[in-house]
């Protein structure tokens, strides 16, 4: 039996999924799972017994990654799941900054008591004449799930397209239109294109990414999309850049003091992924990798740990260990398999970065005492049976 703690709500239809094998409880304290969306849970580091965080979402600011991986804490996350609705949104605002589409509402919304209005806007909708995006140049940068997707519809819509990724995966180069131009370098990007958006994760070195040196290689009247993450524009460069007549509007879903209502930005709070079918794509996701984990020991799209696949296990039983990635681990490990007269039919070990994970099946019942010795070995987090 199996406990999990819902930190925010989650939709329904991804906690349906799990079996009457799994109970929620009140306390974080009990649960071998926890499913978040957006709650902070830097705060929880006295959690012995969780052994996995389903982030029902992309982004794991929220979460301490690396703490929990060094407690042997599994933390995933759904990527590709709320793609499409992030995809929409960039797509929306780029007509919303095309056409000033809110300055028109606005004149409306000012203009409700005229009753001449349909007269008076003939008159005022130059004010908020716009351009079309169709034969315009966007450039794509990062082509993952979003980036893709983003780029294909683009595409479609009649844009001319680059994208930059120098990390495109198997997956992404097969999902992208064969029409969309892959460049080199991200320069170019920055000096042929009318639109940018941008798709990469925040780290120390994309953090402000796009500063008064990237602003001063782009065309004159430039719009910049960022549904990614805050951090990745260094805003003091960009209002300049906007006052200048460099940038002729800034879209984001991450408004800040210093953004929010400014000339020339369009902001939004953080609804990329604020869909029904987002929601509960996300959700459903999130379960399915803690289930496979805590039945099976698999780990898919971990955030702190490899991804490791072995299946539904076959034998009498199936040892998981999270260790840190260091020589003469698995040597120790199947050391003491020998010595405690255990034969391995299958096993794996994978490293990312620090951390390693280790699955071993074997051919007999695994006795607690062998538990307890590998976890004594230096530099072993935690040691699980699966089976």
């Amino acid at each position: 039996m199996f406990q999990y703690k819902c930190l925010n709500p989650i939709a329904h239809c991804g906690i349906s999924k799990f079996t009457d094998n799994y109970t929620e409880v009140n306390d974080v304290q009990e649960a071998d799972a926890v499913i978040v969306r957006s709650a902070a849970m830097h705060d929880l580091q006295d959690v012995p017994n969780l052994l996995a965080v389903g982030r029902a979402g992309a982004g794991v600011n929220n979460i301490p990654v690396d703490d929990y991986a060094q407690k042997g804490i599994v933390v995933f996350n759904t990527p590709g799941a709320n793609a499409n609705g992030v995809k929409e949104l960039v797509l929306t605002g780029m007509f919303m900054a095309s056409r000033d589409l809110i300055g028109g509402n606005t004149w409306v919304l000012d203009n409700k008591e005229d009753q001449n209005i349909t007269k008076s806007m003939e008159k005022a909708k130059k004010a908020f004449a716009g351009t079309e995006i169709a034969g315009k140049k966007l450039g794509v940068i990062g082509l993952g799930a979003i980036g893709v997707l983003v780029a294909n519809a683009a595409k479609n819509l009649g844009m001319e397209v680059y994208g930059y990724d120098p990390y495109l995966s198997v997956k992404s180069a097969w999902s992208l239109s064969r029409s969309v131009n892959h460049v080199n370098s991200v320069d170019e990007i920055y000096e042929v294109c009318d639109f940018i958006t941008v798709h990469i994760p925040l780290l120390d070195s994309t953090k402000n990414m796009i500063d008064a040196d990237t602003f001063a290689k782009m065309k004159d009247g430039v719009i910049i999309l960022n549904f990614a993450r805050n951090g990745l524009v260094d805003e003091d460069a960009l209002i300049e850049a906007i006052d200048a007549g460099k940038v002729r509007c800034y879209v984001t879903d991450f408004p800040t003091p210093k953004t929010a209502g400014a000339k020339g930005v369009i902001a939004f709070p953080h609804l990329g992924a604020s869909t029904e079918e987002s929601e509960d794509n996300c959700a459903m996701m999130a379960v399915d990798e803690i289930m496979d984990y805590l039945e099976n020991g698999n780990i898919k799209n971990s955030v702190n740990y490899p991804n490791t696949d072995m299946g539904v296990c076959q034998t009498l039983g199936r040892i998981a260990i999270l260790h840190k990635n260091v020589p003469n681990m698995l040597t120790q490990f199947t050391g003491i398999f020998s010595k405690d007269g255990i034969n391995i039919t299958e096993m794996s070990n994978k490293t990312r970065g620090n951390y390693s994970y280790a699955i071993f099946d074997v051919d007999s019942v695994i006795d607690k005492a062998v538990i307890e010795e590998l976890s004594q070995i230096k530099d072993v987090y935690k040691v699980r049976i699966v089976k």
